[in-house]
């Protein structure tokens, strides 16, 4: 019988597709990191529907993710246990698996404040802002995205002023994840002295910082982005990140995301295809399964070779991590490869659901749009391909 209007799918339980054994013999304690990831995705996935259908952001999930150790990436912070290349990589691709908006917001808690912090920040700087922002008790924004600026950020406006033992901010940021939280935010801007660009740590509820919640968005709906307004934003002299000196020293911390961004991507494939394969198995059409006609056997075969080779560039990207050998290119690769395969994947296991496809219950149109901001942010896919294309010929296309 086919199923009726009212029969709901239950098609997010994880099937633990590894067709190629990618992830076979990994050890124990990446795999601790990984069965705390999957344990908190089972908590949030009853709950994120309804939070991303309101556009609400449920801080109190992302302070839950620091109670269970998960917002670290991979850095070495002191009263928490590291986590190799590899278990950073299983953490995301699993909190990307059960919603994206909680696994962007843990990638700028992590990915980018705390990287931040541990990269570039003074003793005192980390001795006061490590432990709360790696607990999730202290939600950080990353503002560098301008509204001018974005693939060229290098070209960022926002000014820095040296004023007596302060500095005073201005200019506008868009795009900030945690922005409007009432954390701190990590200000890039540019020195007007030098020209160069430096970090500042800014609390927001500095005189003169302004956020304002980006409204109307399709895609990553529980967590809040805001559109930053810096007027006469003044802070004192060891607000200051002191091991800054250019943008270069920026994108040191941007190569690293892009990994994430890569493992990232894996999860919500996965979870999409995932849900195609649970649904083609129950669901009835013409008299047997839909996964017995041959048109839906073919369209999982193709996801599964997608997927799959996601899988495997995750590994070998994490591996080159490990060994401190990963160039910025091959990131690109991976953001390049993983977001571009994760859109087809996402289309494909939509269309497969039919009208089914478009219902949140179903777990795979809140993954397929939330895909579409993931493909965009930590560099485009034009500006990953001319990264790519500058390695292979040894000729810049850029400006």
């Amino acid at each position: 019988m086919s199923a009726g209007p009212s029969q709901r799918y239950d098609l997010a339980e994880a099937l633990g597709t590894d067709y190629l054994s990618v992830l076979d013999g990994i050890g124990d304690n990446d795999r601790a990191h990984w069965d705390r990831a999957r344990a908190y995705g089972a908590q949030i996935l009853p709950l994120v529907n309804e939070y991303w259908d309101r556009g609400e952001y449920p801080t109190d999930l992302v302070r839950r993710a620091g109670e269970l150790d998960l917002l670290t990436d991979g850095l070495d912070v002191p009263g928490h246990q590291r986590m190799s290349p590899l278990a950073a990589g299983l953490v995301t691709m699993e909190m990307s698996r059960a919603d994206g908006s909680l696994a962007a917001a843990a990638a700028v808690q992590g990915g980018l404040v705390l990287r931040s912090l541990v990269l570039f920040g003074s003793a005192s700087q980390k001795a006061t802002y490590l432990e709360p922002v790696a607990g999730g008790d202290l939600l950080g924004g990353f503002a560098l995205t301008e509204p001018n600026h974005g693939s060229d950020s290098v070209s960022l406006e926002t000014t820095a002023r040296r004023e007596g033992s302060d500095w005073v901010l201005n200019g506008h940021k868009k795009w900030i994840g945690n922005g409007a939280a009432g954390g701190i935010t990590i200000v890039w801007a540019r020195d007007e002295a030098d020209g160069q660009v430096k970090g500042f740590i800014v609390e927001q509820s500095t005189p003169g910082y302004s956020a304002e919640v980006i409204r109307g968005k399709g895609a990553l709906r529980a967590i809040h982005q805001a559109e930053i307004t810096l007027d006469n934003v003044r802070v004192p002299a060891d607000a200051r990140l002191p091991h800054v000196g250019s943008f270069k020293d920026v994108s040191r911390a941007l190569v690293e995301t892009r990994v994430n961004v890569g493992w990232s991507a894996l999860g919500h494939a996965t979870s999409m295809f995932e849900a195609a394969l649970s649904y083609a198995k129950q669901r009835t059409q013409f008299g047997k399964p839909l996964a017995g006609h041959q048109m839906v056997q073919e369209r999982l075969a193709q996801m599964l070779a997608e997927l799959t080779n996601m899988q495997l560039q995750c590994v070998a990207v994490t591996r080159l991590q490990a060994t401190g050998s990963l160039r910025d290119p091959q990131a690109s690769l991976l953001k390049y490869h993983n977001t571009r395969a994760a859109r087809r994947i996402g289309a494909t296991a939509r269309d497969l659901l039919g009208g089914n496809g478009i219902l949140l219950e179903n777990h795979v149109i809140r993954h397929m749009t939330d895909v579409e901001a993931l493909h965009t942010y930590e560099g485009t896919e034009s500006v990953q391909a001319l990264i790519l294309g500058r390695d292979l010929t040894g000729i810049s296309a850029f400006a």
